[in-house]
Protein backbone atom coordinates (compact mmCIF):
# COMPACT_ATOMS: atom_id res chain seq x y z
CA UNK A 1 0.00 0.00 0.00
CA UNK A 2 1.37 3.61 -1.14
CA UNK A 3 0.94 7.17 0.52
CA UNK A 4 0.76 8.90 -2.05
CA UNK A 5 -2.09 11.06 -1.98
CA UNK A 6 -1.34 13.17 1.48
CA UNK A 7 -2.45 16.58 -0.14
CA UNK A 8 -5.71 15.19 -1.13
CA UNK A 9 -5.86 13.67 2.75
CA UNK A 10 -5.35 17.09 4.24
CA UNK A 11 -8.86 18.09 2.52
CA UNK A 12 -10.66 14.95 2.83
CA UNK A 13 -10.20 15.20 7.03
CA UNK A 14 -10.61 18.67 7.06
CA UNK A 15 -13.90 17.73 5.11
CA UNK A 16 -14.61 15.38 7.84
CA UNK A 17 -13.00 17.37 11.18
CA UNK A 18 -14.15 21.55 10.95
CA UNK A 19 -11.02 21.90 13.56
CA UNK A 20 -8.41 20.41 12.17
CA UNK A 21 -6.42 21.70 9.30
CA UNK A 22 -7.54 24.45 7.07
CA UNK A 23 -8.04 23.77 3.13
CA UNK A 24 -9.56 25.22 0.19
CA UNK A 25 -13.24 24.56 0.62
CA UNK A 26 -13.01 23.47 -3.67
CA UNK A 27 -10.70 21.18 -5.82
CA UNK A 28 -10.06 21.00 -9.05
CA UNK A 29 -11.80 17.71 -11.00
CA UNK A 30 -8.73 15.89 -11.26
CA UNK A 31 -7.69 16.65 -7.33
CA UNK A 32 -11.65 14.83 -6.92
CA UNK A 33 -11.06 11.96 -9.15
CA UNK A 34 -8.32 11.11 -7.09
CA UNK A 35 -9.89 11.31 -3.74
CA UNK A 36 -12.54 9.02 -5.03
CA UNK A 37 -10.06 6.60 -5.97
CA UNK A 38 -8.30 6.70 -2.77
CA UNK A 39 -11.79 6.20 -1.09
CA UNK A 40 -12.20 3.13 -3.50
CA UNK A 41 -8.49 1.73 -2.00
CA UNK A 42 -9.78 2.37 1.37
CA UNK A 43 -12.90 0.03 0.49
CA UNK A 44 -11.09 -2.38 -0.54
CA UNK A 45 -8.82 -2.98 2.28
CA UNK A 46 -12.18 -2.98 4.33
CA UNK A 47 -13.46 -5.54 1.93
CA UNK A 48 -10.37 -7.59 1.81
CA UNK A 49 -9.67 -7.59 5.65
CA UNK A 50 -8.89 -10.88 7.24
CA UNK A 51 -11.17 -10.80 10.41
CA UNK A 52 -9.98 -13.85 12.33
CA UNK A 53 -13.53 -14.30 13.09
CA UNK A 54 -13.97 -11.18 14.33
CA UNK A 55 -16.74 -8.84 13.56
CA UNK A 56 -15.87 -6.08 11.26
CA UNK A 57 -15.85 -1.94 12.28
CA UNK A 58 -18.20 0.00 10.75
CA UNK A 59 -16.96 1.04 7.22
CA UNK A 60 -17.34 5.34 8.23
CA UNK A 61 -15.45 4.86 11.29
CA UNK A 62 -12.67 2.97 9.95
CA UNK A 63 -12.46 5.42 6.45
CA UNK A 64 -11.80 8.22 9.15
CA UNK A 65 -9.39 6.48 10.94
CA UNK A 66 -7.26 5.36 7.95
CA UNK A 67 -7.43 8.36 6.32
CA UNK A 68 -6.20 10.01 9.63
CA UNK A 69 -3.46 6.96 9.83
CA UNK A 70 -2.48 7.41 6.19
CA UNK A 71 -1.27 11.32 6.54
CA UNK A 72 0.08 10.96 10.06
CA UNK A 73 2.25 7.66 9.05
CA UNK A 74 3.56 10.21 6.23
CA UNK A 75 5.03 12.90 8.63
CA UNK A 76 6.45 10.14 10.43
CA UNK A 77 4.23 10.66 13.83
CA UNK A 78 3.40 6.65 13.67
CA UNK A 79 6.16 4.48 12.97
CA UNK A 80 4.00 1.29 12.64
CA UNK A 81 1.75 -0.19 10.71
CA UNK A 82 -0.96 -1.27 13.28
CA UNK A 83 -4.16 0.59 13.66
CA UNK A 84 -6.57 0.74 16.62
CA UNK A 85 -9.89 1.95 16.24
CA UNK A 86 -12.45 2.44 19.44
CA UNK A 87 -16.00 3.07 18.07
CA UNK A 88 -17.84 4.93 20.67
CA UNK A 89 -20.86 4.71 18.96
CA UNK A 90 -20.90 1.56 19.78
CA UNK A 91 -23.30 0.42 23.35
CA UNK A 92 -20.13 -0.40 25.80
CA UNK A 93 -21.63 -3.89 26.06
CA UNK A 94 -20.26 -4.59 22.52
CA UNK A 95 -16.39 -5.44 21.47
CA UNK A 96 -15.98 -1.92 20.37
CA UNK A 97 -11.98 -2.08 20.22
CA UNK A 98 -10.44 -3.65 17.25
CA UNK A 99 -6.98 -3.74 16.58
CA UNK A 100 -5.79 -3.91 12.94
CA UNK A 101 -2.06 -5.27 11.72
CA UNK A 102 -2.01 -3.12 8.42
CA UNK A 103 1.00 -4.82 7.16
CA UNK A 104 -0.86 -8.01 6.73
CA UNK A 105 -4.63 -6.56 6.74
CA UNK A 106 -5.51 -8.66 9.12
CA UNK A 107 -7.61 -7.95 12.43
CA UNK A 108 -5.58 -8.96 15.38
CA UNK A 109 -7.84 -8.12 18.71
CA UNK A 110 -11.33 -7.25 19.17
CA UNK A 111 -12.34 -6.42 22.90
CA UNK A 112 -14.24 -4.76 25.18
CA UNK A 113 -13.19 -1.59 26.32
CA UNK A 114 -14.61 1.74 28.94
CA UNK A 115 -15.48 5.00 28.21
CA UNK A 116 -15.54 7.38 31.07
CA UNK A 117 -18.26 7.48 34.07
CA UNK A 118 -19.20 11.34 33.05
CA UNK A 119 -18.97 9.82 29.37
CA UNK A 120 -22.02 8.19 29.37
CA UNK A 121 -23.86 5.07 30.96
CA UNK A 122 -24.02 2.36 28.01
CA UNK A 123 -22.91 4.57 25.56
CA UNK A 124 -21.22 7.32 25.61
CA UNK A 125 -22.69 11.16 25.18
CA UNK A 126 -20.06 13.13 26.32
CA UNK A 127 -16.20 14.21 25.76
CA UNK A 128 -13.84 16.04 27.24
CA UNK A 129 -10.01 17.15 27.52
CA UNK A 130 -10.50 18.53 30.52
CA UNK A 131 -8.89 17.55 33.99
CA UNK A 132 -10.55 16.03 36.45
CA UNK A 133 -13.45 15.60 34.02
CA UNK A 134 -13.53 11.48 34.04
CA UNK A 135 -15.03 12.12 30.32
CA UNK A 136 -13.11 10.39 27.31
CA UNK A 137 -11.80 12.13 24.86
CA UNK A 138 -12.07 11.74 20.99
CA UNK A 139 -9.75 11.55 18.21
CA UNK A 140 -5.82 10.56 17.03
CA UNK A 141 -3.42 9.34 19.12
CA UNK A 142 0.15 8.00 19.20
CA UNK A 143 0.94 5.41 21.61
CA UNK A 144 3.27 5.58 24.01
CA UNK A 145 5.72 3.78 26.40
CA UNK A 146 4.56 0.93 28.76
CA UNK A 147 5.10 1.52 32.85
CA UNK A 148 3.58 -0.46 35.43
CA UNK A 149 1.28 1.32 37.88
CA UNK A 150 -1.46 0.74 39.77
CA UNK A 151 -3.83 -1.07 36.83
CA UNK A 152 -0.63 -3.05 36.40
CA UNK A 153 1.21 -2.75 32.93
CA UNK A 154 -0.66 0.47 30.94
CA UNK A 155 0.26 1.94 28.07
CA UNK A 156 0.50 5.73 28.09
CA UNK A 157 -1.02 7.91 25.15
CA UNK A 158 -0.42 11.36 23.46
CA UNK A 159 -3.40 13.20 22.26
CA UNK A 160 -2.82 14.70 18.46
CA UNK A 161 -5.34 17.15 18.39
CA UNK A 162 -5.28 20.48 19.75
CA UNK A 163 -8.20 21.05 21.99
CA UNK A 164 -9.55 17.71 21.78
CA UNK A 165 -6.88 15.22 23.20
CA UNK A 166 -3.96 16.70 23.22
CA UNK A 167 -4.37 16.72 27.44
CA UNK A 168 -3.99 13.17 27.46
CA UNK A 169 -0.89 12.69 28.78
CA UNK A 170 -1.36 15.24 31.33
CA UNK A 171 -4.47 13.88 32.60
CA UNK A 172 -3.30 10.47 32.59
CA UNK A 173 -5.17 9.11 29.92
CA UNK A 174 -3.58 5.51 29.52
CA UNK A 175 -4.36 2.01 28.77
CA UNK A 176 -5.03 -0.17 31.50
CA UNK A 177 -6.90 -3.29 32.38
CA UNK A 178 -9.85 -3.12 34.89
CA UNK A 179 -11.90 -5.85 35.96
CA UNK A 180 -15.04 -3.83 35.17
CA UNK A 181 -14.47 -3.98 31.60
CA UNK A 182 -15.69 -7.97 31.76
CA UNK A 183 -18.91 -10.15 30.10
CA UNK A 184 -19.29 -10.80 34.24
CA UNK A 185 -19.48 -7.47 34.89
CA UNK A 186 -21.96 -6.48 32.36
CA UNK A 187 -24.30 -8.98 32.89
CA UNK A 188 -24.09 -7.91 36.70
CA UNK A 189 -25.04 -4.12 35.75
CA UNK A 190 -26.34 -4.78 32.20
CA UNK A 191 -23.70 -2.15 31.05
CA UNK A 192 -19.54 -2.16 30.97
CA UNK A 193 -18.38 -0.58 33.96
CA UNK A 194 -16.51 3.24 33.63
CA UNK A 195 -13.40 4.52 34.17
CA UNK A 196 -11.60 7.77 34.77
CA UNK A 197 -11.60 8.79 31.23
CA UNK A 198 -9.14 5.78 30.27
CA UNK A 199 -9.55 3.34 27.27
CA UNK A 200 -9.48 0.12 30.19
CA UNK A 201 -9.47 -3.09 28.82
CA UNK A 202 -10.13 -6.71 30.19
CA UNK A 203 -7.61 -7.97 32.19
CA UNK A 204 -6.89 -10.98 30.02
CA UNK A 205 -6.33 -9.39 26.98
CA UNK A 206 -4.14 -6.28 28.16
CA UNK A 207 -0.73 -7.20 28.53
CA UNK A 208 -1.38 -8.74 24.74
CA UNK A 209 -2.50 -5.86 23.08
CA UNK A 210 -0.49 -3.17 24.86
CA UNK A 211 2.78 -5.46 23.42
CA UNK A 212 1.20 -4.81 19.79
CA UNK A 213 0.49 -1.40 20.02
CA UNK A 214 3.04 0.15 22.03
CA UNK A 215 5.66 2.75 20.87
CA UNK A 216 4.13 4.76 18.41
CA UNK A 217 1.16 3.36 16.61
CA UNK A 218 -2.11 5.19 15.73
CA UNK A 219 -5.11 4.72 17.80
CA UNK A 220 -8.19 6.76 16.84
CA UNK A 221 -11.13 6.93 19.08
CA UNK A 222 -14.35 7.31 16.68
CA UNK A 223 -17.50 9.27 17.09
CA UNK A 224 -19.81 10.21 14.62
CA UNK A 225 -20.59 13.62 13.86
CA UNK A 226 -17.78 15.14 16.30
CA UNK A 227 -14.86 17.64 15.93
CA UNK A 228 -12.80 14.91 15.86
Amino acid sequence: MTYKFFPILVFILATFSSNKIETPSTLPSALLLKTENFSAEIISVYNNLNRNNFTLPKLESFQKAMLGFYEMKKKGIFKKDILTLIDFSLSSNEKRLWVIDLSTNTIVFNSLVAHGRNTGAEFAKSFSNSAASFKSSLGFYSTGEVYNGKHGKSLKLDGLEKGINDNARNRGIVIHAADYVSDFFIKAHNRLGRSQGCPALPTEFTEKIINKIKDKSCLYIYYPNSNS
